[in-house]
């Protein structure tokens, strides 16, 4: 190994290439950034990220490995004060969505109508549609049946949203006991299982309260409206209005 390839060295252009990047990079992708004659082998730059690694201990940000290769990220446990710099409300899934997706991570490749099954109920297509555009889902292929029904599967960005290097890391069944143990990742708030399958938020208790109150104010003031014409009706019954023409006599 030649000086200028040694791990101490190659570590810190390793890191400067990953923050400049904004994206995970392969060992691939890291190699072809140097030139041919200086070039480190897959060795040397294995040796210079777990360099990295150990030089980002104790520090706000890990180097993590995920599918599409290593990334440089903030630690989870800095989260809280990092999300404020985003004014806007973090996105929200409902629980509908959640199951759709954990079903096609764990059984892909699986069609709508074997989720439909599993869940009982039918999937909305805006489920389908929004997991597509985050890119977390794709087709995979077509079912060789009549109608030729799509087959979904997980991708790449998937993996890495989820800091997962493989499927095969994705936490067994066993120890997911309900979907709410998923929160960290998918912003997912208990009120959201009463979401529709639409991924939209339910009105509050409070809310729909407040409107069953002022829906029954209303019936109460116009029963009291009504029983005050019918008085006043009872009152004086020979006051009718005269039609128009006796008026105009």
């Amino acid at each position: 190994m030649s000086e200028d390839r040694a791990p101490e060295i190659l570590a810190p252009i390793i890191e400067a290439l990953l923050l400049t990047s904004g994206q995970a990079m392969s060992v691939k992708q890291i190699a072809s950034i140097f030139e041919e004659n200086e070039r480190p082998t897959t060795g040397e730059i294995g040796k210079a990220l777990e360099r990295l690694a150990e030089d980002c201990e104790g520090r706000a940000v890990e180097l993590r490995e995920v599918a599409s290769g290593f990334r440089l990220q903030v630690r989870e446990n800095y989260m809280a004060w990092v999300s404020r710099l985003w004014e806007e409300r973090p996105q929200r899934y409902s629980r509908a969505m959640l199951e759709t997706l954990a079903l096609i991570a764990y059984r892909q490749p699986i069609t709508r109508g074997d989720i439909e099954e599993v869940r009982g109920v039918s999937v909305s297509s805006n489920i389908i549609r929004t997991l597509q555009e985050r890119e977390w889902i794709r087709v995979v292929g077509h079912r060789d049946v009549p109608g030729k029904p799509a087959l979904f599967g997980t991708t790449r960005a998937f993996l890495d949203y989820f800091n997962l290097t493989s499927l095969d890391d994705l936490p067994s069944l066993a120890e997911i006991k309900d979907i709410g143990s998923l929160e960290p990742e998918f912003e997912f708030d208990g009120d959201a299982a009463n979401e529709d399958d639409d991924g939209e938020e339910p009105e509050s208790m409070d809310q729909a309260e407040a409107e069953s109150e002022t829906s029954s104010e209303d019936e109460a003031d116009l029963e009291t409206e009504t029983d005050g014409e019918a008085e006043l009706e009872s009152e004086d019954p020979d006051e009718i209005d005269e039609p128009a023409e006796s008026r105009g006599a």
